[in-house]
């Protein structure tokens, strides 16, 4: 079950990854969440989808 979860979190966190480079933020916004989505890959994803994305 712990394998599922892991690919779970790391499909997701290259979805908000993606989604980051694709943003129209300036690019030290998209640096910074980058290196929060890969430093803490759950709570970095979950703040970008709830906060990152309303920039």
């Amino acid at each position: 079950m712990g394998g599922i979860l892991g690919l779970l979190v790391f499909v997701l966190d290259i979805i908000a990854i993606v989604d980051v480079l694709k943003s129209s933020m300036d690019t030290g916004k998209k640096a910074l969440w980058i290196i929060l989505v890969l430093v803490l890959p759950v709570v970095g994803m979950v703040l970008y989808f709830l906060i990152g994305k309303k920039t």
